[in-house]
């Protein structure tokens, strides 16, 4: 980025960052924050923005808290309108809010698939349709949150895997019906990052402890990511170091997406 550092690529930007109050969303409001941008805090817990809230503003940047659900249309509503009205704009949307379940083809539910699609997809089509006109304004970019069974299928997880890819699809579709009024959109999709993810899915402690110790060998870097690592591709994307960069599925997930089922 020619003239700017890395610790002022977000200078005077406007982001949202849905799922904010906990892993790879927490992580990316800090980054943000760090980078100079004006934070937009959206999560259900109110108690989980307030921690991320104060630790941004004892660094000395820009976060204002909005307790919402993404599934509720008067809340999506909500979080756009307040974030105009508070900063006069947005440059950036982080759909980082999802939410994750266990079952096959024989037990998911239908009120569970429903879930899993109205959390990881849908919301995120309302929040960039509700968005959009002040993106266009401003030029600005989408990033959303994906996975690495986006792009690979993995057994067990089907509501959740097909909600993934359908979110890449979206990404690609956008990016493109987008890219002539100059706003970006892509996806990051992670493979196994510690977080509270699986926990809220209903793995154990013991359950979850194991899962991270297989995923060692799963993963062909030997390890698992951490919440900072996914903030960091995010932060590249949204800033204009990536001003070239539309409709892509960044795959970071210690090359779990290049092998096949172990």
């Amino acid at each position: 980025m020619s003239g700017v550092s890395a610790a002022q690529s977000l200078s005077g930007k406007i982001a949202i960052v849905t799922g904010a109050s906990s892993g790879i969303g927490e992580a990316t409001s800090l980054l943000f924050a760090a980078r100079g941008a004006q934070v937009v805090l959206v999560a259900r817990r109110s108690n989980g923005l307030s921690k991320v809230a104060d630790e941004i503003a004892r660094s000395g940047g820009v976060a204002y808290s909005i307790p919402a659900d993404v599934t509720k249309e008067p809340d999506r509503r909500r979080i756009i309108s307040e974030t105009v009205q508070r900063f006069g704009g947005i440059d950036i949307l982080v759909n980082a809010a999802g939410i994750i379940g266990s079952g096959t083809v024989e037990t998911t539910t239908v009120e569970q698939w429903d879930t899993m699609m109205e959390v990881n997809l849908r919301s995120v089509f309302r929040l960039i349709q509700l968005a959009l006109p002040f993106l266009v304004e401003r030029q600005g970019n989408v990033i959303n949150v994906s996975s690495v069974t986006g792009i690979r299928a993995f057994p067990g997880v089907l509501a959740y895997a097909v909600s993934k890819a359908g979110l890449d699809q979206l990404t690609r579709c956008v990016a493109l019906e987008l890219a002539p009024k100059k706003v970006r959109v892509n996806a990051v999709n992670p493979g196994v990052v510690r977080t509270n993810l699986h926990r809220s899915g209903g793995m154990s402690e013991d359950e979850y402890k194991q899962f991270l110790e297989h995923s060692q060998s799963t993963h062909p870097l030997g390890r698992v990511g951490n919440p900072e690592e996914v903030a960091s591709l995010i932060a590249f994307l949204a800033s204009d170091e990536a001003a070239w960069i539309t409709g892509v599925s960044y795959s970071i997930d210690g090359g779990r997406a290049q092998t096949c089922l172990r």
